[in-house]
Order: C-alpha cells, then structure tokens, then sequence
C-alpha cells in the first residue's frame, strides 16, 4: 500500500491532507519499530510498504503509530462524559481519543450512560460492533454498583430470581449476583436494556449510587490503564473477549 493511502485509511485527513502532510516531511515509516529513532522522513506518497503482517509502524510529526486495518480500543471511561458523537449535555467519550479515531469512522461498541465509568469498546470494524452489541449474541457483562442502602439477602435473590423492569413483558434475571461488601454489588446481566442495572437495583428494593462496569465476555479491564485512558486491543485481551 502507497504512504498516502496508509496515512488515509489511518485517519489523518483527505487525500490531499495526507499527501501535503508526506510533502512537508513530517511523516516517516519503520516497519521495526525499534528503528523509529533513526527512521528518515519519506517525502514520496507513492511510496509502497507491506501493511499484512501487522508490524508497519509510522510516525507523524513524531508521534510513532501502528498500522491497523481496523481499529480495536479499550477506554476507561470516567464519569461525566456521553457515548455519542453528538453529545447533549456533557463531553463526548471521543474528546478522550486521538482525532484520528473519529475520522476514520470508531463508533462505541455499546454505550454507557454519563455517569456510569469503566470498560468502553470501540471499534470501526462493524461486524465486531455487531457481534458485541446483538442481542442474540449473550455478551456477560460484569458491572459493580454501588448501593444507597445496604443489600440484603431478599434483595440479592430477587434479583438472582429476576425482578420485573417497566416496559417488559417477563421478569429480568441477573446471571450471577455477589454482595462484595454491604454496599457493593458485583451483577452479571447478558442484555443491554436502557438503565439495565440500576432499574434492576431499584425493581429489587434499593439503589443505584454509583455503576461501573468490570468485564465484558471474559475481558477484564486493565488495573493498569488509567480513567480516560486509551489503549489497542491485543492479542491476548481480543482472545479473552471471546470467551464468555
């Protein structure tokens, strides 16, 4: 593939935006990328370099960037932001991401309401937007709320029981249910119904103070990774979303 259509599958402008960025020697390729630092800059947007076997790297105005054919990204989602492009009364999640995301189409795998922080998906892959978000699919998504009142046992089983949300024809279930502490609830639920867990909380008897979410199929979000914070998917973490 050409360095300008790298560039523009990558996000980093129109055709004519990538190739005035190659232009102005502002962008170079290391396809190790241990050699980044002695990397020279490639004026030539005509320039070919293999993109299959996933190690190209390049940099623009030396800021160092894998080339992927899609995007896969997990975020730490903090309170306070909105999962949409359009948001209405606070900050968009993709003020959190590199403009590059935005522009080559990332879109939230799911969505989390403002307030409720933890493990955001994103992705511009649709079939795996598809595949995470049907219903038909039975994702487990793990989230740990933090409660008003304290749990008690009647509240635990009725929620292990299922309790009846406004609006459905048949009561809920959570597929597990764990008191961590008296104010502390650890709830599995394998649908993404609006405000699922804390019209749950509420069905059951108490409420919802504070939500976040844990896991997703068996992808555990990163101790590691700050709140607002980004990072690729890997191997290893794409595997693990796959086991549910």
């Amino acid at each position: 593939m050409n360095l300008e259509s790298i560039l523009f599958t990558q996000g980093f402008g129109s055709r004519r935006q990538c190739r005035a960025l190659i232009g102005a020697g502002r962008v170079s390729v290391a396809p190790d990328p241990r050699a980044h630092p002695g990397a020279e800059a490639c004026t030539d947007p005509d320039a070919d370099f293999p993109t299959g076997n996933g190690t190209l790297h390049f940099s623009v105005d030396g800021v160092l960037w894998p080339y992927r054919e899609h995007a896969y990204l997990l975020l730490n989602k903090p309170a306070g932001y909105e999962c949409s492009r359009e948001p209405q009364h606070h900050p968009s999640v993709f003020s959190l991401l590199p403009p590059q995301f935005s522009e080559r189409g990332v879109q939230c795998v799911g969505r989390l309401d403002q307030d409720t922080t933890g493990l955001l998906l994103l992705s511009d892959d649709g079939k795996f937007v598809h595949l995470f978000t049907s219903p038909k699919r039975k994702v487990p998504k793990l989230y740990v709320a933090t409660t008003r009142h304290p749990l008690d046992d009647a509240q635990l089983a009725a929620l292990r029981d299922g309790v009846l949300l406004h609006g459905e024809p048949k009561p809920i279930a959570a597929v597990d249910v764990e008191a961590r502490d008296h104010h502390t609830l650890a709830l599995t639920v394998m649908e993404g119904k609006y405000h699922q867990v804390k019209r749950m909380i509420a069905a059951a008897g108490n409420r919802c103070e504070a939500l976040h979410r844990e896991r997703i199929g068996g992808l555990v979000l990163p101790e590691t990774l700050a709140e607002g914070a980004w990072q690729w998917l890997d191997d290893s973490e794409f595997e693990s979303l796959r086991k549910l």
